[in-house]
């Protein structure tokens, strides 16, 4: 596989875009993404570099882990030596890739990106590991699906610089040891629960990232319409941070639609009015709902009387598979409080009969006996 290395040093990368700086926070400019994750197209991946901030200061929300990660930095500069293995967990969009680009530009170091998925095999590692300066940085997105052979490569990299190459085959195989500069692996993962224990209790340091708050979301909002040369009032950034699920990636796709509705239904400014109009022609409501989520909820109201019904019947009567609906939409339903997940398969909550403004007398539950209906009762109670 071919390697792709990133040099983080502001001084040898300009930055080309005009709105460069701190505030600008772009880092498109200057970043070669080697074998990227699945999950982010080029398309995504060039708009979130261009937004993603270039500064620990600029960083907006996860208070608690930044100021961590600041203290970390500190003290590896102090001492000038190689930032211990860190590990950054979470659900997507919430900045991994920031912060793990953040890092070796405060320590004015290298930066090698690749991604789990990508390296099929020990060899497709090598190159990374032995490209790897003192004190620079390798970030795996999505490590938890790097296959066993390539996670028993990297042990003896992470703990002892080094790395065990076999040459020849039989009696006549030989293993060589080669030394590795000291360096910074820096792991990203959606799924901290499938990495192993091994490699898990390898990283020095663990982070969880976690969802953000509106008031955040507004103020990433704000600043990122500043990037983009684009008007926005605050009522209007408070009303797109809400509908985005706590996870600015969202925030800043929301922010593109509205800005491209302005730009053709308005006068290039997003106001309260245009930010509601662009979001309900996307579909989403003052929820975050989508149209996918409105239906699905729809489906176990009038199909199955508002539950419980099992994830394979509800994919086969919406013609949507069953694991789309476990990855993409249920976890936010779960999280708001939309639906709850029983052992015999998942229920409406009053809640959401609330949201969709509907009540139990225009969908009665069909006639149950025993316990499950006792139960039905007291749920629409």
């Amino acid at each position: 596989m071919a390697r792709k290395t990133t040099i983080r040093n502001d001084d040898e990368v300009p930055d080309e875009r005009s709105d460069s700086g701190m505030d600008g926070g772009g880092s498109g400019g200057d970043k070669t993404r080697a074998g990227g994750s699945d999950e982010d197209d080029p398309e995504q991946q060039r708009y979130d570099d261009e937004l993603r901030p270039s500064r620990l200061e600029d960083v907006v929300g996860q208070k608690a882990v930044v100021e961590r990660l600041r203290i970390l930095l500190e003290a590896t500069r102090r001492r000038k030596e190689p930032l211990g293995h860190l590990l950054l967990d979470g659900p997507p969009g919430l900045g991994k890739t920031t912060l793990a680009t953040v890092v070796p530009r405060e320590l004015g170091t290298e930066l090698q990106i690749t991604a789990g998925p990508s390296l099929s095999a020990p060899k497709d590692l090598l190159p990374y590991l032995t490209n790897a300066g003192y004190g620079s940085v390798l970030f795996i997105d999505e490590i938890h699906r790097m296959p066993p052979a390539v996670e028993e490569f990297i042990y003896p990299a992470m703990e002892d610089f080094r790395v065990d190459i076999t040459l020849g085959d039989g009696l006549n195989a030989r293993t060589i040891n080669m030394k590795l500069q000291p360096f910074t692996l820096i792991g990203a993962t959606t799924r901290s629960g499938m990495l192993t224990a091994p490699l898990r209790d390898r990283f020095v340091n663990r982070e969880h990232l976690d969802f953000y708050t509106d008031e955040e979301l507004a103020t990433i909002v704000t600043r990122n319409a500043r990037k983009l040369r684009t008007e926005i009032s605050p009522e209007a950034a408070q009303e797109i941070a809400i509908r985005s699920r706590g996870t600015p990636r969202k925030a800043n796709n929301w922010l593109r639609w509205t800005r491209d509705f302005a730009d053709v239904r308005a006068n290039g400014k997003i106001t309260l009015e245009v930010a509601r109009a662009a979001l309900r022609m996307k579909g989403v409501d003052d929820a975050g709902l989508e149209e996918q989520d409105r239906k699905y909820l729809q489906t176990i109201i009038r199909v199955f009387g508002g539950g419980p019904a099992g994830v394979q019947a509800l994919g086969h009567t919406m013609n949507i598979p069953a694991d789309t609906l476990e990855d993409e939409v249920e976890p936010f339903l779960l999280r708001e409080g939309f639906i709850q997940r029983t052992p015999r398969g998942r229920m409406i909550t009053a809640k959401a009969m609330a949201h969709l403004g509907v009540s139990q007398k225009q969908n009665p539950k069909q006639p149950r006996s025993g316990s499950d209906n006792a139960e039905q009762r007291e749920l629409f109670d």
